[in-house]
């Protein structure tokens, strides 16, 4: 046998046996995933997602529900980078009202991925899409529908950065499109109770506007919902009113293409792949250790989103 075929068989032998012993590493991998609010379905199935993709590697994770609180997101995060998890998974978390959390775990070696949330400089980076795209999209699908003629009523949520940015987008196409006039908004509280709050706040523009309303734009899904029984409720048929959310999902799906429910379109997001995504990233820059830059250049790891709606509903279905 010659030096360089030794050498060869020397390396092959190192490669197979540390490739049980990555295994074996990783198998002990303990991650922790923080819901901010999982009564939210789009919190949940990017958190679950997370959690289901990194048991399937064999990994311990563990689920935490803020419950929407900024205090109880705080402590968990607290709790968290005391235990010392490989690294924390945050879906639709609080970079900037838990500036001090992320920055504690960053110094304590502990990686943070957040989906949804925002950018910041304590953490590995975000997961999202374009929500200036996304906000867009929906807006030019609302107005198209109408002739970019008419009046609409508005349910936004301002408590969260990709909500916000969907209603300035909205704003900003209103503004160079005066033919359609917002006549009232509901904005829906940070409470634990936010169903409640939609259909109560937007019971009341109904009461108010329903007869001079022909568009209705919601800023997430959970809240088209709400209001989709309350048009139901009314006796108001698919069409009549033209009506458009954000998010995606089955449920949603399902009733873009129920012909009783008055929702119409929504420009769906991928938050299962999302959560995928994020135990991706966990595997690839932490476990690892490939550069951040091999899954993205800067803060923000981008999917894709697309408009659903009458036309390409069966697709999603």
């Amino acid at each position: 046998m010659t030096e360089t075929t030794r050498r060869g068989v020397l390396l092959a032998g190192a490669g197979l046996l540390a490739a049980p012993a990555l295994a074996q590493a990783q198998a002990g991998t303990d991650i922790a995933i923080v819901g901010f609010q999982m009564s939210s379905e789009t919190h949940a199935r990017a958190a679950n997602a997370a959690a289901t993709a990194a048991r399937a590697k064999g990994w311990t994770a563990t689920v935490l529900n803020s419950e929407g609180a900024l205090p109880r997101h705080a402590e968990q995060l607290d709790t968290l980078i005391q235990r010392r998890p490989k690294a924390i998974i945050v879906a639709m978390g609080k970079p900037v009202e838990a500036e001090a959390q992320f920055q504690r775990a960053k110094a304590a070696g502990i990686p943070i991925i957040t989906i949804m949330a925002g950018a910041s400089p304590h953490t590995v980076f975000d997961i999202q899409v374009n929500e200036y795209k996304v906000g867009a999209d929906a807006a030019l699908w609302l107005l198209g529908e109408l002739g970019y003629q008419g009046n609409i009523l508005t349910q936004r949520f301002e408590g969260n950065v990709g909500t916000r940015i969907r209603g300035k987008v909205l704003d900003a196409v209103l503004s160079e499109n005066t033919g359609v006039r917002v006549l009232a908004t509901h904005t829906m509280a940070r409470t634990a109770s936010w169903r409640d709050d939609v259909r109560q706040g937007f019971s009341g523009l109904l009461l108010r506007h329903a007869a001079n309303t022909q568009g209705i734009w919601a800023s997430f899904d959970g809240q088209a919902f709400v209001i989709d029984d309350l048009l139901q409720a009314r006796g108001v048929k698919k069409g009549q009113v033209k009506f458009v959310s954000i998010d995606g999902g089955a449920e949603t799906y399902r009733r873009i293409a129920d012909p009783e429910s008055t929702l119409m379109a929504t420009v769906t997001i991928p938050f299962e792949e999302m959560g995928n995504k994020a135990v991706e990233a966990v595997d690839r820059i932490v476990l690892k250790g490939e550069p951040k830059g091999a899954m993205a250049s800067g803060p923000y790891l981008f999917l894709d989103s697309v408009l659903v709606d009458g036309n390409n509903v069966q697709r999603f279905l």
